[in-house]
This record gives structure tokens, sequence and C-alpha cells, in this order.
């Protein structure tokens, strides 16, 4: 398996990706800490105080609440908007790597899912105090891995194959960006899927986001089990996709130094 054959590899990548995202700057990987915060501050200032939001028809959740709600989906989104976006040029930006014929080019897009899980996981610690301030703790959160499996599969498959394009097709990253920001808006984060008319929940239900956010909230927020019909279909989902992008980026990975 990938994983094992070169697991020192990816956890040396991993650590050096990380390191270099906050490379020079006095904080260092304190900044994983404190922007997601400073997010969460703002949701709960804006929605709450200011535009006094409540979530669906409810009029008894709190401004904390809200916001706890709001943060759960948008974890899951910038963990997918930052694999998927930064895809389509990985290995463009490492031609270096792609002449050396005993590198496994696969890994960069398990480094690059890795190192966005703990971006998620330092989110997730956050939203987890956040409920405790707010007296709040189920049992259901051992359920949280399974759950957020899914995005986990369908990112990792997404990355092989939006890389793999991007080295023949480079305005594949702009296409990408735009889609990836319509995707937050086609996604459950800032409504209820329940005020969608009936008719169109099918479009919401193409979109892998959506399970994860869904059961993310259940077993988080409202101490609810996951939905199983739902989180089975999200890993099949997820592993179809992997699937597809691990045999479209092992085929067309040959041609990459003639491109590059």
């Amino acid at each position: 398996m990938l994983l094992k054959k070169h697991s020192h590899l990816i956890k040396q990548l991993t650590k050096r990706e990380l390191l270099q995202r906050y490379q020079g700057s006095y904080l260092g990987m304190l900044w994983s800490f404190v922007t997601p915060l400073f997010m969460l501050m703002i949701y709960t200032y804006f929605f709450g105080f200011v535009f006094k939001t409540k979530w669906g028809a409810s009029d008894s959740s709190s401004n904390l609440e809200f916001a706890l709600i709001l943060f759960c989906g948008l974890i899951v989104f910038n963990f997918f908007s930052e694999v998927v976006t930064k895809s389509p040029l990985l290995i463009v930006n490492n031609t270096n790597l792609v002449k050396k014929v005993v590198f496994p080019l696969q890994v960069l897009s398990i480094v690059q899912t890795q190192s966005a899980l703990v971006h998620a996981l330092i989110s997730f610690v956050i939203l987890l105090i956040g409920l405790l301030i707010m007296g709040v703790f189920h049992w259901t959160i051992i359920f949280l891995p399974i759950a957020f499996l899914p995005i986990v599969l369908v990112s990792l498959g997404l990355s092989w194959i939006l890389s793999a394009l991007g080295v023949f097709i480079r305005d594949i990253a702009q296409l990408v960006g735009i889609i990836v920001q319509a995707l937050m808006f086609l996604s459950p984060i800032f409504y209820p899927i329940s005020i969608i008319p009936e008719n169109l929940h099918f479009i919401y239900y193409l979109n892998p986001i959506t399970y994860v956010v869904e059961d993310l909230r259940r077993i988080l927020i409202w101490g609810q089990l996951p939905d199983w019909s739902f989180l089975s279909l999200g890993i099949l989902l997820g592993l179809v996709t992997l699937l597809i992008g691990h045999i479209c980026f092992k085929r067309t990975k040959g041609g990459f130094a003639d491109v590059l």
C-alpha cells in the first residue's frame, strides 16, 4: 500500500509543508490556532449580534450555537478547498521531482491532504472548546473520524485527478477556483438544507460536502447518530473517486516529464 510503503517520506514532506507555510512569521504554527479562532469570533459577532440570525425556523438557538453550526460547515469546506484548489499546480510547482525516476509523485497529493487535515483537526479542537463553553458535549463525538472520512477520500481522489490534468491543461487551476467558490454556496454551510425546495435537493446530494456537513452537525452539535445511509453513500462515493483518481494519475504520470 502506498501509505505504508512511503510512510516516512510522507511524514517528512508533511512536516516540511506545515513548517514552510508559516516560515518567517513571528507566530509560526500558532497561526493555525489563531486564524480559525478569530474567524469563529467574527461569525459569532456578525451573525449572532449584528444580523441576529437563527438556524432554520428555530428561535431557541443561541448566538454561540449558531456560530458553531456555521463553523462546523466551514471546517469541512475549508479542508476540501485547501486540498482541491492547490492540486492543479501540485506537479507543476514540483518539476524538480518529476525528473527523479525513483520519486513517487502520488505522495504529493497525500502530503497536501494530510497538511489540510492537520489544520482541520486544529479547527475541530477550537469547535469542541466552543461546545464545552456552551455546555454541550455528546458521546456521539466518537463518530467524528468516520463522518469526516468521505470528504478526505473525495479530496484525495480529486487531488490526483486535478494534479494530473494541471500538467497538461494549465487553465484548470482557474476553473477549479471558480467551481469551488460555487460549491461553497451550493453546500448547506450558511443555511440548513431544509429551507431548500425538495425538488432541488438532488443538487445538494450530488455534492460530497453536503453529506459530511450534515453528519458532523448531527454528531457534534445535536448529539444524534450519523445518517448511516448518507454516510455509506458518501464513503462509497469517496472510494470510487479515490480509485478513479489513482488510475488517472498512474496512467498519465509517464507523460509529465515530456510536458514539463
